[in-house]
């Protein structure tokens, strides 16, 4: 099988395909790892958070969607997909690690060139592995539902790490709205603190952090880690925010 990274767009079904949305994302991914690493101080966090809008929202929407498709529809879906999703539980996790760490820690650099090294695994495993299997299974007209259907769930998915809920079904999809609803008032929050300094800007980020504490409360509840696989359930105490 091709990879998809050396298909034509029409090879991967046309515009729609969820083929071709997900070489766009990982596209965009892959400029972004390239600013990250030539970064530093407040231009790398900057950058880190883009990573992380554009990151969390696709592979919560690879967990609800993609992957349950493909283990509908081809005999080693599971393993496969379970290889990534045990890399998305490790950035999940790093990425809570950082939220929580001074721009100055030395632990910081070891943990972003994990970070680095793990996204771009896993874009080769989609890549060469994931993607082109599904391709093997389905026809055109049904990438391009597939497609449709992840763009509709990546457009409302959480945008940051949350490392406690279960990576598929029907965990993810129960904890999808309160946490979307969350995050997204965060990030709201967090361009407002961005933009004020003073007291306003305490305030804000300190409104940011309580919400943050109740997405960790949250994400912590049974339902939310229903149907999880024992080989991703390793989060502990310390993702707590």
């Amino acid at each position: 099988m091709t990879s998809i990274a050396k298909q034509t767009l029409w090879e991967l079904g046309g515009p729609g395909s969820i083929l071709a949305r997900q070489k766009q994302d990982h596209v965009k991914l892959d400029v972004l790892l390239e600013e990250l690493v030539r970064s530093s101080g407040v231009d790398q966090q900057t950058v880190l958070n883009r990573i992380s809008r554009l990151v969390f929202p696709h592979a919560f929407a690879e967990e609800t969607v993609l992957w349950p498709a493909l283990r509908r529809v081809a005999s080693s879906g599971e393993q496969l997909t379970l290889r990534v999703e045990k890399e998305h539980q490790e950035i999940n996790q790093l990425a809570t690690r950082l939220e929580n760490l001074d721009l100055a820690d030395d632990e910081r650099p070891a943990l972003l060139q994990r970070m680095v090294e793990l996204l771009r695994e896993d874009v080769r495993d989609e890549e060469d592995v994931l993607l082109p299997r599904l391709q093997s299974r389905l026809e055109h007209r049904q990438l391009r539902r597939l497609g449709r259907q992840w763009e509709l769930v990546r457009r409302v998915a959480p945008t940051r790490p949350h490392p406690t809920v279960a990576r598929r079904p029907p965990g993810n999809v129960l904890a999808a709205l309160p946490l979307t609803m969350l995050d997204r008032t965060r990030d709201r929050l967090d361009n407002g603190a961005r933009r004020v300094d003073g007291s306003v800007a305490r305030r804000l980020r300190g409104a940011s952090r309580g919400l943050a504490g109740a997405a960790s409360r949250m994400e912590r509840l049974t339902m939310m880690r229903s149907g999880e696989r024992a080989q991703t359930n390793t989060a502990d105490e310390e993702n707590t925010p």
